[in-house]
């Protein structure tokens, strides 16, 4: 048994403890939390800390796939040139690819996360979760723009799917852009109602314009990338109303980045009574369009805001903390146990792992991370991270 305490314990669940101490048996399992002076724990042998502890992260919305395009890319080129940068570098050897993974997953763990939900295209980075500390929650892509590649699409998924663990993995839309309505309409018969989704949701502006008046760089993207738009429609509103609809209505779904995501659609999104989660990826909404989302806006949402970090080919680390880092640098507002929960226990709730990690509690095995260089619980460019367990 391991008895570990530092300055300040920020369980997520429950009050902050000054002076607090996690016992947690060999297997990383949370036994108790108590205060220093607890007569439970006086002659124990305590391991002790100058910090704040805090539970592992998660990081909700990763593509690990892509980690050895890192300073492949041009940064704030807009999503349509982007995308088209990723398909046309993204081809390497097995060999090569596997290692990035294995780097991606290995300095990930060191950085202290404890779960991801990662979005993939094959099944190569199967092998490396199986073998992993870190809990992953698999979203196999589909994308499909006309109505003959949608049941071909959605086969090939579940092939992919099929090398995933069963329990945490599951086939999404990938995005407005790549999916036609008839697409998200297949999902109401071929996904069960516990399946979670994970679709990258109005990233760009040049989204909200395909979808509003069928212009804008997106129909150049089609275009240069061979692909067939003749389908698409001009839907008169933005993307998340348009598309939203169409999909099962009692799945969980995690709408990814929210970048050009306004007021209006939030509240249409709200009306819809759905079980919607708000992941924002900081460093990568900044290397791509050069803006943040505006995340005052999605502050009554939160208990539904998560964090993710994107992939390498649009990040320079994939690393939670500097994700947090960058919003509380960017929106003073932002407070550091609200920042947090969105990291942790948040994201555990979205990809159905909150049994097991995102809050220091007993029965869970959430990880425990050192945060150090901290100045009255806020967030600051020198603050650093140690994981503990």
């Amino acid at each position: 048994m391991r008895y570990i305490s530092a300055s300040i314990v920020v369980p997520v669940v429950g009050s902050f403890i000054k002076n607090g101490v996690v016992a947690i048996d060999d297997s990383g399992t949370v036994t108790g939390i108590y205060e220093f002076d607890d007569v439970a724990i006086l002659h124990e042998k305590k391991e002790l800390y100058d910090g704040v502890l805090v539970p592992g992260f998660v990081n909700a919305h990763c593509h690990i796939e892509l980690s050895h395009m890192q300073g492949k890319t041009t940064k704030g080129t807009g999503l349509p040139k982007f995308l088209a940068e990723v398909m046309k570098m993204r081809g390497a050897t097995k060999s090569e690819v596997l290692k990035h993974i294995r780097a991606a997953d290995k300095r990930m763990y060191e950085r202290g996360i404890q779960a991801v939900g990662d979005h993939a295209n094959t099944e190569l980075s199967a092998d490396v979760k199986t073998d992993s500390k870190i809990a992953y929650h698999t979203f196999v892509e589909v994308m499909a723009m006309t109505k003959a590649d949608i049941q071909p699409r959605i086969d090939r998924a579940r092939d992919v799917e099929f090398y995933y663990d069963a329990n945490h993995a599951s086939i999404t839309p990938h995005a407005p852009y790549s999916c036609s309505k008839d697409l998200f309409k297949v999902f109401r018969r071929v996904v069960s109602e516990d399946n979670v989704f994970s679709i990258h949701n109005q990233e760009s502006d040049e989204e909200n314009k395909l979808f509003r008046y069928k212009e804008g760089e997106f129909l150049k993207f089609y275009e240069e990338m061979g692909l067939n738009a003749e389908e698409f429609k001009a839907q008169a509103r933005n993307s998340v109303q348009s598309y939203l609809p169409h999909l099962p209505k009692h799945n969980r779904l995690i709408l990814v980045h929210n970048t050009f995501t306004s007021l209006k659609d939030l509240d249409f999104i709200n009306r819809q009574d759905r079980d919607v989660y708000f992941c924002i990826c900081p460093k990568a909404n900044l290397f791509i369009e050069g803006k943040l989302p505006k995340i005052l806006n999605f502050i009554p949402n939160q208990d539904k805001m998560l964090v993710g970090t994107d992939s390498l080919a649009a990040n320079d680390t994939l690393d939670i903390l500097e994700e947090l880092k960058v919003l509380s640098s960017h929106i003073e507002d932002l407070d550091f146990i609200h920042l947090l929960q969105w990291a942790t226990l948040n994201g555990a709730r979205a990809l159905g792992l909150a049994e097991t990690l995102g809050s220091i509690e007993v029965g869970k095995r959430p990880g425990l991370v050192l945060l150090q260089g901290m100045n009255n619980l806020r967030l600051n460019e020198r603050v650093t991270l140690k994981r503990i367990a």
